[in-house]
């Protein structure tokens, strides 16, 4: 199977979903707040005559039927990012939001999430047109809150798989910085779990001239940030994958005051259950540790969120590997290691036992070495490429369930 071979749309088409990507990327929404996104979504599914449903408070699910054949698949996911925009495109997002904590910050599509909503309904568009050569039934899965991990799990919590017909398998698929037209997929292990916790240090205020009348929480709190540092780097053995990230660290109000109390983040990664277990309990340990040597109470730790492992089934793999291939040919595909970013995109599967694929696809022209990254304020996909990368991908894997030639 070509790339010529797959369904095609018109340019009049493409240049209508390209508009739709810039006004998803003016319009980005926070995590599990994605109103207005849902309801162009259910605009576009309506024009295409897909039946949906909403699931999970944002998200979309539609339902395309063909027919008798397999039953597949697809997430997308549609949330922005509390980033202020620098990528001077003429369609850069002026939005603002409210986090969850009343604070009003800036909003961006800086993980490329509306490539993503767009190349699914592309992909939808172009099944739409074409139903002589396939057969069988795609679930469109409009994911939100991928950003705080609480997206998945709402649509599942919501009875997304008692609603939508039971899928073979479930695909999914991300932009990345690299050449347009390029894919990886790690089979295997495609993700890291990932777990955040939030961290408060409590001392005793006192004036900033009077140290010896108080317990000063901000020096207890670095000592502990610096201390975690150690916890990859001398306590896992070198050819251990993980992270452990100190993301915010706020504390005090006037500078010659010691604080009451100080608060920080922190963000770990891991590749296995284990790892992660011993990542958690060091973190506990010194915590502890630095509060006992600074003569304050133990830190009290709040989990904010966590993401499971996503594991990439082996035979699913193969076989949208082998889509892609005949779709973007042998060299632009490749198998790639796992990677330290996280996803709750496995959740949609594990949840009923059915294996699950996601790759990564190439989203610009000219990749620069050091150029922005995905979650930068920099970070700009080139809308035409990345377009028909994404759409093209999907349609490969797809294609591979419900195409007649697959």
């Amino acid at each position: 199977m070509t790339v010529s071979e797959l369904p095609r749309l018109s340019a009049h088409e493409a240049e209508t979903l390209h508009e739709l990507y810039r006004h998803l990327h003016r319009n980005p929404e926070l995590s599990m707040q994605e109103h207005a996104t849902q309801e162009r979504i259910e605009a576009e599914l309506d024009a295409l005559g897909i039946e949906r449903f909403r699931c999970g408070g944002t998200g979309v699910v539609g339902v395309l039927e063909n027919g008798e054949g397999p039953v597949v698949a697809f997430r997308a996911d549609t949330d922005g990012l509390p980033i202020e925009e620098s990528t001077g495109r003429e369609y850069a997002s002026r939005a603002r939001g409210t986090l969850p904590d009343g604070r009003e910050v800036p909003v961006m599509h800086g993980c490329g999430h509306d490539t993503h909503i767009v190349s699914l309904l592309a992909a939808a568009r172009a099944l739409v047109c074409d139903t002589d050569r396939w057969g069988g039934t795609v679930v469109l899965i409009f994911q939100p809150g991928e950003e705080t991990a609480a997206g998945a799990r709402a649509m599942v919590e919501d009875g997304l798989w008692d609603r939508a017909p039971r899928p073979e398998a479930i695909l999914g698929q991300h932009v990345s910085p690299a050449r347009a037209g390029t894919v990886a997929l790690a089979p295997g292990v495609a993700t890291a779990m990932a777990d955040s916790l939030r961290v408060t240090v409590r001392g005793h205020q006192t004036h900033g001239s009077q140290p010896q009348d108080g317990k000063d929480p901000i020096v207890a709190a670095a000592a502990m940030v610096t201390r975690l540092q150690t916890i990859v780097s001398r306590e896992l053995a070198p050819q251990e994958a993980a992270v452990v990230t100190v993301g915010t660290f706020h504390a005090g109000l006037k500078e010659n005051i010691i604080p009451e109390e100080a608060e920080f983040t922190i963000n770990t990664r891991a590749l296995s259950e284990g790892t992660r277990e011993r990542l958690i309990e060091a973190i506990r340990r010194i915590l502890r540790g630095e509060a006992i040597a600074a003569g304050i109470e133990e830190p009290e730790i709040e989990k904010i969120y966590d993401f499971p492992i996503n594991v990439n089934d082996a035979a699913a793999s193969e076989r949208v590997l082998e889509g892609l291939r005949q779709a973007l040919g042998e060299e632009a595909v490749q198998r790639s290691a796992p990677m330290m970013g996280s996803e709750d995109f496995g959740w949609l599967g594990t949840a009923i036992g059915v294996p699950s694929v996601f790759w990564w696809f190439g989203g610009v022209d000219e990749p620069q070495q050091g150029g922005p990254v995905n979650h930068s304020p920099r970070f700009a996909p080139d809308p035409e490429s990345a377009l028909r990368a994404g759409t093209t991908a999907a349609l490969a894997g797809l294609w591979q369930w419900v195409g007649h030639e697959g």
